[in-house]
């Protein structure tokens, strides 16, 4: 049976890291918002060969970093105000050989540019009504039309690696 779970936003966290020439960079976010809907079977186990939708977006303004500065620059470099969401649309979801490990691929969405993107996640429930995704990814920010600062010397990489962790609860 499908069963449609809503994130919650408090539970439900992404962590951004860069690197750049002097010293790493790390931000998170809180106030992920979307919706899983899936199938699972009777032992909790997603079952790809259902229907399967997820999504999840968050405001650009919830990305904080402990150095003002750079947070900042982060929503200057990113525009904000022009592109104020980060939003992921998983269209696509295979098994693996590891247990509750998928692979999947969508689209994300940022700084108003959508591109494919493929990757790994682990979705499990947790109890009965309970879902958990999580997951690593790396993204070339060049892809989206964001050129990485340089400021005096200081480089930063184009690549940034983000950490998702998804809770839902069945609605």
């Amino acid at each position: 049976m499908l069963t449609t779970f809503q994130i919650d936003p408090q539970a439900s966290k992404v962590w951004i890291a860069a690197r750049s020439s002097l010293h790493p960079i790390h931000s998170q976010a809180d106030g992920l918002q979307g919706s899983i809907q899936a199938v699972f079977d009777g032992n909790g186990i997603l079952d790809v060969t259902a229907t399967c939708a997820m999504s999840v977006e968050f405001p650009v303004t919830r990305m904080r970093s402990s150095n003002p500065l750079e947070q900042r620059e982060l929503h200057r470099r990113i525009e904000a105000k022009r592109f104020p969401t980060i939003r992921g649309v998983v269209t696509d979801i295979l098994t693996t050989e590891t247990a509750n490990v998928f692979a999947v691929a969508g689209t994300v969405t940022f700084r108003g540019v959508a591109r494919r993107h493929s990757g790994l996640l682990t979705i499990e429930m947790i109890g009965d009504d309970h879902l958990r995704i999580a997951g690593v990814s790396t993204f070339d920010v060049r892809d989206y039309g964001m050129e990485p600062p340089k400021i005096l010397m200081i480089k930063v990489e184009p690549l940034v690696e983000i950490q998702i962790e998804v809770v839902a609860g069945r609605s």
